[in-house]
């Protein structure tokens, strides 16, 4: 069913959903900043760190890396549960790369690094992606170093990606998670959309839905990126609302009223 507010503005789509091709995601600078460290990272079989507030754009950051990252030689596998205790979480890995799981934890262990060591012998060099890392149980992260221990701790045959909320920096920085944090030489933060970010970014979400023109006066982007603070996916969600009604005062073009009068709504509901 076609949204009111899509006919209203003469949109084909709606412009701000999540569900955008790889290959057509937008970023501004310094997220391709980001994408760019973390490929060299893995050129050199490092593991890394990433952090960033929610909805500022982690997701997409990773999506452009997983269309940037050369085939031939890595193996991405992407784990998003990361609240299953340490046998649960090796299993998973397991599932997610292919291997019948074992029964014991340490048959799963052992089966992981078999599959590294092999694809190593095969010169594909594996990374584990590992999202919502904050909340990896502490048994995890207790023996997350071992699995990058082959060879006496010689060889370089897997990356971890540990991608989270600050707070995982926060927890890898405790003295008990010295011996992974020590491991992780390469340590990303995203940052937020800046004031001419979310202009572009409004523009390109819009033109992709079939609209070449201004629809949020300036000011009215302003009202927006203050309230958001530059994440990416709080701006989506109000600026479908002030589309909406904006087409229901049957006008043009969301001016700053609209926009105050969205973010006040929104704020209310949150702070229920």
């Amino acid at each position: 069913m076609t949204q009111p507010y899509l006919a209203h503005f003469a949109l084909t789509e709606p412009p701000f959903s999540k569900e955008i091709p790889d290959q057509d995601l937008w970023l501004p600078s310094a997220k391709l900043a980001v994408v760019e460290a973390l490929l060299e990272a893995l050129d050199e079989r490092a593991s890394v760190v990433l952090v960033g507030e929610p909805g500022v754009g982690k997701t997409c950051v990773l999506r452009a890396l997983r269309q940037r990252i050369p085939a031939a030689g890595f193996r991405l596998t992407y784990c998003h549960n990361a609240t299953l205790g340490r046998r649960d979480f090796y299993r998973q890995l397991c599932h997610a790369v292919g291997i019948a799981p074992a029964a014991t934890a340490g048959s799963l262990f052992y089966g992981l690094t078999r599959h590294v060591e092999e694809r190593a012998a095969e010169r594909v060099h594996p990374v584990f992606l590992l999202d919502e890392a904050h909340l990896l149980h502490q048994d995890t992260l207790d023996h997350l170093h071992i699995l990058l221990n082959y060879a006496w701790d010689s060889k370089a045959l897997l990356s971890l990606l540990l991608v989270g909320l600050p707070e995982l920096r926060s927890r890898l920085a405790l003295r008990h998670n010295r011996s992974l944090y020590s491991r992780i030489h390469h340590r990303l933060e995203i940052p937020a959309l800046t004031p001419d970010d979310t202009s572009e970014y409004l523009r390109m979400r819009l033109a992709r839905a079939g609209c070449e023109r201004e629809l949020f006066a300036s000011d009215a982007i302003v009202v927006l990126h203050e309230a958001t603070l530059g994440a990416m996916r709080d701006l989506d969600r109000l600026a479908v609302h002030a589309l909406r009604e904006t087409a229901r005062k049957k006008k043009k073009l969301v001016e700053r009223d609209v926009a105050t009068r969205i973010v006040e709504i929104d704020t209310k509901e949150r702070d229920r």
